[in-house]
């Protein structure tokens, strides 16, 4: 059974245009590649961070909306998230059907 998930990342802010389209391709390729189905994958805006991130004070929100049936896409986004140096923080929610 498909289950829904919402992906939040914050993006550093002085990342280049075609770099921050670059990446956000790169994931939703990723989460399709592992077999989740990407719904929505839309900027939200820049924002203040509640607190310095790796000494930004401000960040590039972007959401992700997906339908997953396993944990796979989820586990290597996690996995790459943590190492990819433009994404400051993210977090993975899933939602109530």
């Amino acid at each position: 059974m498909s289950r829904k998930y919402e992906i939040l990342y914050i993006i550093r802010p002085d990342i280049s245009e075609d770099d921050k389209n670059a990446l956000v391709e790169r994931f939703d390729t990723l989460l399709k590649d592992q077999g989740a189905e990407v719904i929505e994958s839309k900027d939200w805006e820049k924002k203040r961070l509640a607190y310095d991130i790796k000494d930004y004070t401000e960040g590039l929100y972007h959401l992700v909306e997906l339908n997953a049936d396993n944990a796979d896409a989820l586990n290597e986004f996690d996995r790459l998230a943590r190492i990819n140096r433009d994404t400051l923080r993210h977090m993975i929610v899933q939602i109530d059907n």
